[in-house]
């Protein structure tokens, strides 16, 4: 976990003391009623604060903790992705408020959004991917490129985000780092003399470059960057889907269905058919199962990484390494 203690400034426990830099972002003549404890995070500290608005009315916000440059890094990276997704899908996420460091506390930092009451169901899948579809597709990237204004974090990880023209070098880049992180915290393979060289050589150009070939093209689209399942839920007041904790970029717009091919997740073939019914397939549509495959190598090695304690997920990375070189290489 990226984080360390604050004292006096911790949730729940009767608790009603912010830090000011947190008190500075809740509306002007608002007071504290109470703090808690609320959701669970691998990296931060997470809770709720419950206010009573000037004209008497409550609110309440989401806070998320971090500590170290790394949590700092990590913050801003969660608010500047928030805010890209709600500019373009506002009722699709919660909207982000701040981010910023403690006063009282050093070297400790936060970022602050709307609270959502949440139902952990999975969405219906056709008001599901209707808004993420609006998401890819209705947003432009700044610069018409690949990538991102800054380095977004999956976890207590960065992802590769420098702006690029092409979709298959920044995609190489993205999981090169990756890899980079998984066999810093794993150690090297022998198997990755045959396996690496065969990937980056082979496979990624077989299986993205016909994207940009041609005459095609891909399209920057703005993607969440880390949607599984419990990145994602139901709102209680209005039954709509949403989406949070984002690392986002901009991307082909099948990346974010990476996330969705190992077995763990809950995002299944009818979500990617619902989907499809208001985006259509990128050409060559018969390597769209391999590029999901590929994409989908990219999340577990990031994943890998995260966790160097699990040999299960070194293991389950380099099978989907040998089916690429299999079927493509």
């Amino acid at each position: 976990m990226n984080y360390e203690d604050a004292n006096c400034l911790e949730f729940g426990g009767g608790n009603i003391n912010v830090d000011p830099a947190v008190a500075k972002e809740l509306p002007i003549g608002s007071t504290v009623l109470s703090t808690e404890a609320h959701g669970i995070s691998f990296w931060a500290k997470t809770g709720r604060i419950n206010i009573k608005l000037e004209d008497g009315t409550r609110a309440s916000f989401f806070i998320k903790v971090l500590s170290g440059e790394t949590g700092r890094k990590m913050v801003e990276s969660e608010y500047e992705s928030m805010k890209a997704i709600h500019c373009v899908a506002p009722t699709f996420a919660p909207q982000p408020i701040a981010h910023g460091s403690y006063q009282t506390v050093p070297d400790t930092h936060f970022f602050l959004c709307e609270f959502r009451k949440i139902r952990n169901d999975m969405p219906d899948p056709h008001k599901f991917t209707m808004n993420l579809a609006e998401l890819h597709q209705k947003n432009k990237s700044p610069t018409g490129k690949f990538g991102f204004h800054l380095p977004t974090y999956s976890g207590n990880l960065p992802q590769w985000t420098e702006w690029d023209d092409s979709w298959e070098a920044i995609f190489a880049k993205n999981l090169r780092m990756a890899l980079d992180f998984e066999i810093k915290a794993k150690g090297y393979d022998a198997e990755f003399d045959i396996l690496i060289p065969a990937i980056f050589d082979k496979v990624i150009p077989r299986l993205l470059r016909p994207l940009e070939s041609d005459g095609r093209s891909v399209k920057p689209s703005l993607v969440h960057g880390d949607l599984w399942y419990a990145n994602s839920g139901v709102d209680i007041d209005t039954d709509q889907p949403l989406i949070f904790d984002a690392c986002c970029f901009y991307a082909h717009n099948e990346y974010e269905f990476g996330q969705w091919r190992p077995i763990c997740n809950r995002f299944g073939a009818e979500y990617l058919r619902a989907y499809h019914d208001y985006v259509k397939i990128s050409a060559p549509e018969e390597d769209y199962d391999g590029r999901l495959d590929l994409y989908k190598l990219r999340f577990n090695t990031h994943v890998s990484a995260l966790f160097p304690q699990n040999p299960t997920l070194r293991t389950q990375m380099l099978g989907d390494m040998r089916d690429l070189v299999e079927r493509y290489a």
